[in-house]
């Protein structure tokens, strides 16, 4: 006999599930008791959305549920920004919430939520356990559900009388996920259609990716000369240093990618469903039936066919296609000339551009921090226009460095930096003003964990990218989008952490260095004019539609 927590606690530990993050809650005291000495690791975190990213980005560096406990009502609200992520990102995850007594339900008691009604369409599946007996079943068939297929986010619900209960419960086993390998015959035919293709494109994205299938995607596109691009926020599915890599179809895309993209006569769409930004609007394929032959490769058979029709469906996992290919593909026809032609287009895009307004250029920021950060450092960032900094002139050339949410979720960098350290890994987390304030309470954990993770946190005094938008469309009629902002660099010493302001160019190399031979978490506070709003374009540019 045992509780339905400690059955819960033991489902877990037969997952592989080496940590958790949470914050406290009185609804599963119970859990939290069992966890106490189970061996796996708790992050407690400072708000239920800053513990909800930190699972949903270790979904994404392992490939297994990351794992979320909260507490009901107000924890759960919380919590939902992370579980939308894990939506649009095809994140797995399992965020656990503690539940009023069952006894007590439709009483609106306090803090009660109906979970099923709440995370109804942001979750793949969301249930709540009555019977303790019951857990090992829920509790597979949760993790089942969030890998299975195009991967997302269950919620759980756990009844705080539940949890006490005792009841006798066979253990399930560990959860392997099915793949499904493609027929050989439609494999053959996609091979034949890049083989005579005049400009061919592969368009990496989704999840279910791992190491091996990065470097089988290599190996295809060299055995068959064939450039690939990598969608939004999804730069570590092929190396940036590649001379077959044609760069990423992100927010604000490579013109000369997008019109080659347009322009490509067979497209092999590898494991992503290319949503609105890295379609730019939607406008690189037609709807429903693209011009370009297209090859859609994904694990989730909803989402074939979903937006695009294409002219060869393939359900299965990247990494299953890939195998499959990499055992038939041909030598590919000498492409010399169209892959140096994407490979000058790309250098031109990746040039720094010229110094900014401004005492202190980001530009010559990523110069420094591609030449000092380590090649398998982790690179973590939110939403905003600094953002396009990091997703342009980084050079992401290894698998698993980057964390980045494709729905554009604000916040987001601290709190996944936190969750590659809690791996191990070094985490470097970008922020804007406004986007660190959003889960920037979560350098507290860092502290807390001795976690010596580093924050760049941008400040132009602006919510920017909505300042941009409003220039453009409202010019010179400035509304919400103005920041009055502390002293960063103060707040990361407050919290017993490295802090510094760098108002100059020269001033940024040695405070990074300072920073990372602390051995704390540091934050360093950039100043920009807020005349630099974007790579290409100053504010007063953007203001005057020129």
């Amino acid at each position: 006999m045992r509780t339905g927590a400690q059955i819960l606690v033991d489902q877990l530990k037969i997952q592989g599930v080496g940590q958790v993050s949470c914050v406290p809650g009185e609804s599963y005291l119970a859990v939290l008791d069992a966890l106490h000495d189970s061996g796996i690791g708790i992050t407690v975190c400072r708000q239920e959305g800053g513990a909800a990213i930190t699972a949903e980005a270790d979904g994404k560096l392992t490939g297994r549920p990351g794992v979320c406990f909260v507490t009901r009502g107000p924890g759960a609200t919380n919590a939902s920004a992370g579980v939308h992520i894990a939506q649009q990102d095809s994140t797995p995850m399992v965020l656990f919430v503690g539940q009023i007594a069952r006894w007590m339900r439709g009483r609106d008691a306090f803090q009660e939520v109906d979970y099923r009604a709440v995370f109804g369409s942001l979750a793949k599946w969301a249930v709540e356990i009555d019977d303790p007996a019951r857990v090992p079943e829920v509790v597979s068939r949760a993790f089942h559900v969030a890998m299975s297929g195009r991967p997302g986010p269950v919620v759980v619900a756990l009844p705080e009388d539940m949890l006490t209960e005792t009841a006798e419960a066979v253990d399930a086993a560990r959860v392997e996920v099915a793949r499904p390998a493609p027929l050989m015959a439609d494999v053959t035919a996609a091979l034949s259609a890049l083989q005579g293709a005049e400009r061919p494109l592969v368009i990496a994205g989704g999840s279910r990716w791992s190491e091996a299938a990065v470097a089988d995607l290599v190996t295809l596109s060299e055995r068959m000369n064939l450039p690939v691009a990598v969608s939004f926020r999804r730069q570590t599915l092929f190396p940036g240093d590649h001379p077959n890599y044609a760069g990423d179809l992100g927010v604000g895309g490579d013109p000369n990618l997008v019109a080659y993209a347009k322009s490509a006569d067979v497209v092999l769409l590898l494991g992503g469903r290319f949503s609105e930004m890295p379609s730019q609007g939607y406008t690189v394929f037609d709807i429903p039936v693209p011009k370009q032959r297209l090859i859609h490769v994904h694990p989730g058979p909803e989402e074939l066919g979903r937006v695009y029709q294409p002219a060869q469906a393939i359900c299965c996992a990247a990494p299953e296609f890939l195998s499959a290919a990499l055992a038939e593909a041909p030598a590919g026809p000498d492409r010399g000339a169209l892959l140096a032609e994407r490979a000058e287009a790309l250098a031109r895009r990746r040039a720094i551009p010229a110094q900014p307004i401004g005492p202190l250029a980001m530009g010559a920021v990523m110069e420094h921090l591609n030449a000092m950060l380590p090649d398998d450092a982790v690179i973590c960032n939110g939403a905003g226009n600094y953002a396009t900094w990091v997703h342009r002139f980084y050079r992401f050339t290894r698998w698993g460095t980057q964390l980045a949410p494709t729905s554009g979720s604000m916040g987001y960098g601290v709190p996944a930096a936190v969750a590659a350290a809690r791996a191990g890994r070094l985490g470097v987390a970008f922020a804007g003003d406004g986007c660190f304030l959003m889960h920037g309470q979560e350098f507290a954990t860092a502290v807390q964990y001795d976690l010596p993770i580093l924050v760049i946190v941008v400040d132009n005094g602006m919510y920017g990218t909505i300042r941009m938008h409003q220039e453009r469309d409202y010019p010179g009629r400035v509304s919400g989008t103005q920041l009055k902002n502390p002293d960063f660099a103060a707040y990361a010493r407050a919290f017993g952490g490295h802090g510094e302001r760098v108002e100059r160019t020269e001033e940024f190399g040695p405070a990074l260095e300072r920073a990372m031979a602390s051995g704390k978490p540091a934050i360093l506070h950039l100043l920009i004019d807020p005349e630099s709003l974007t790579v290409d374009r100053t504010l007063s540019q953007i203001r005057d539609g020129s």
